[in-house]
């Protein structure tokens, strides 16, 4: 009897938790190409090791990295055979800043002004000779 006692008691096992959270709230959030949801959130996983991350919000840039969910102490080996039959949670969190997008930070005129000195740079670096004979924010015309 006391055997049975202690098999039902230790019949838990290790509960691992993801949770994401994001500076602002509400990014839509795939860890290894799979859409887990918006900040915040908490998800459970099985494994261990490196993730690739993707954020996303209207207004921001796009976040992507990499990330890693470190093993606890106890969950290495030669301890994980003492205390895998134990029911312990263990969570990993992690927190992403979101940087505004520059379309929502900057005139679009100045945007507009920006792409085009870009392009004009671009330009030069093909063909010099052309460059020299266009006028800035105009494209030469074809040959």
């Amino acid at each position: 009897m006391p055997f049975a006692l202690l098999a039902v008691a230790l019949t838990g096992c290790s509960r691992r938790t993801l949770e994401i959270t994001s500076e602002p709230s509400g990014a839509l959030v795939w860890v290894n190409d799979v859409e887990l949801g918006r900040t915040p959130l908490k998800a459970s996983f099985l494994h261990y090791g490196e993730y690739d991350v993707l954020l996303r919000k209207d207004g921001f840039e796009p976040l992507r990295t990499h990330k890693t969910a470190y093993t606890p102490l106890h969950q290495r080996p030669p301890l994980d055979l003492v205390t895998a039959p134990l029911p312990i949670e263990n969570t990993t969190s992690w927190h992403f800043t979101l940087e505004p997008s520059k379309e929502s930070t900057t005139p679009k005129t100045q945007l507009e002004t920006e792409l085009t000195a870009r392009a004009d740079e671009l330009r030069k670096q093909i063909d010099p000779a052309d460059a020299a004979n266009s006028t800035p924010g105009l494209s030469p015309a074809p040959k």
